[in-house]
C-alpha cells in the first residue's frame, strides 16, 4: 500500500469513529432528509403555473393549457407531498398517517394558487408603475430579480402558515442564492410590492409589509439584536412598515416595536430603531463631500443641501 492510500485510509478510519460521536451533522437517513433539487423543480413548476406561457418545459409536447396544467399540478402535487410527508417524518406517526397529512398540507396549499397569483400580478404592475428603466411588463417577469425573489416568498409563505417545516426556508435561501435578496418566509407581505435593484436586502421572519411598499437595495429591515438566541423565538423582533412607503438604499430598520407610518419617505443610509409617523421624511443631515484634484492643494470641502426631493440618486 503506498503513502497516499495509508493516508486516506487513515482519514476515513478517523472520521467514520467520528461520525459515533452522535453530533447533530453526523445523521445519516440519506432518504429521510428533503431534496433540494426536488424543491428547486417544485419552484420552477409552479412558476410555469403561476405565469402560464412564460416558462414553458420545452421538452413536453402537449397542446392545450388544460392539459399542461393538469400535469403541471399532478407533479407539482407528487413532489410536494413527498418532500413534506419527509420533512414531518419525525413526528412519530405511522408512515400511512404521515402520507395523509402530507397530502392534506400539499392540496391546501394548491388551493392558495388563486391567491398567490392575484399577489404577483400586484407585484409586477407596481414593478412597472414605479420604474422608469422597465419597457414591459414581460422584461420585469423574465428579468427582475425582485419579483423573482417576491415570488419564491409568496409561495413559501403560504407553506410557511400551514407549518410546513424547513422547505419553506430551503426555497427562500434558494431565490437568495440567486438573486442576493434575502426574505424569510414568515415575512408577511402586502400586494403591490415593488424591490428596485435588490442586491443586499434583508427582510427578517416577524415583518409586517403593507401594500405599496418600495424598497431599493441594501435596506435591511431586522432585529435590534439576537442575542437572546431561541429565547426570543416566536416573539415579534422585526418592524412593521405600513401602506405606501419608499425605503432608499441602504437603510436599516430595526426592532419589533418599530413602525414605519403610513407614506413615509425614508432616506438613504438612515438607521432607524423607533417608530416614524404617518407622512414624515426622514433624511441623513449633512452629508459631506470631499475633493482633493491636485495633492498640492488644500482640500476643498462642499455640503450637500438637504432638499426635499433629495432622498436618493443613481
Amino acid at each position: 500500500m503506498n503513502t497516499l492510500e495509508e493516508s486516506i485510509n487513515g482519514i476515513v478510519d478517523g472520521l467514520m469513529e467520528d461520525y459515533e460521536n452522535g453530533k447533530a451533522i453526523d445523521k445519516m437517513k440519506i432518504f429521510n432528509h428533503p431534496d433540494n433539487e426536488a424543491i428547486i423543480d417544485i419552484l420552477s413548476s409552479l412558476r410555469k403555473i403561476i405565469f402560464p406561457g412564460y416558462f414553458k418545459n420545452r421538452s413536453i409536447k402537449v397542446y392545450t393549457v388544460r392539459n399542461t396544467l393538469s400535469m403541471l399540478i399532478e407533479d407539482v402535487i407528487f413532489k410536494l407531498t413527498k418532500q413534506i410527508a419527509i420533512v414531518l417524518g419525525g413526528s412519530g406517526e405511522s408512515n400511512a398517517e404521515i402520507m395523509m397529512l402530507a397530502q392534506e398540507k400539499t392540496l391546501a396549499f394548491i388551493k392558495q394558487l388563486h391567491k398567490i397569483r392575484e399577489y404577483i400580478e400586484t407585484d409586477v404592475q407596481a414593478a412597472y408603475d414605479g420604474d422608469p428603466a422597465a419597457y414591459s411588463k414581460d422584461e420585469i417577469i423574465y428579468s427582475y430579480p425582485g419579483l423573482f425573489a417576491i415570488l419564491v416568498n409568496r409561495i413559501a409563505h403560504e407553506l410557511f402558515l400551514l407549518n410546513v417545516p424547513i422547505i419553506p426556508r430551503m426555497m427562500t435561501e434558494y431565490a437568495h442564492r440567486e438573486t442576493g435578496i434575502d426574505i424569510h418566509p414568515g415575512a408577511s407581505i402586502g400586494k403591490y410590492f415593488f424591490i428596485d435593484h435588490g442586491t443586499g436586502i434583508v427582510i427578517g421572519e416577524t415583518t409586517e409589509i403593507g401594500n405599496n411598499v418600495k424598497i431599493y437595495q441594501g435596506v435591511t429591515l431586522g432585529a435590534l439584536s439576537t442575542r437572546g438566541g431561541q429565547s426570543l423565538k416566536n416573539k415579534k423582533r422585526h418592524p412593521t412598515i405600513e401602506d405606501n412607503v419608499t425605503i432608499y438604499s441602504g437603510a436599516s430598520i430595526l426592532g419589533g416595536d418599530t413602525v414605519i407610518g403610513k407614506d413615509v419617505v425614508i432616506g438613504g443610509n438612515a438607521f432607524i430603531t423607533h417608530t416614524i409617523a404617518e407622512g414624515a421624511k426622514v433624511s441623513v443631515k449633512n452629508q459631506e463631500l470631499r475633493f482633493n484634484y491636485d495633492a498640492a492643494k488644500p482640500v476643498e470641502r462642499a455640503e450637500v443641501e438637504e432638499e426635499d426631493a433629495w432622498f436618493y440618486i443613481i
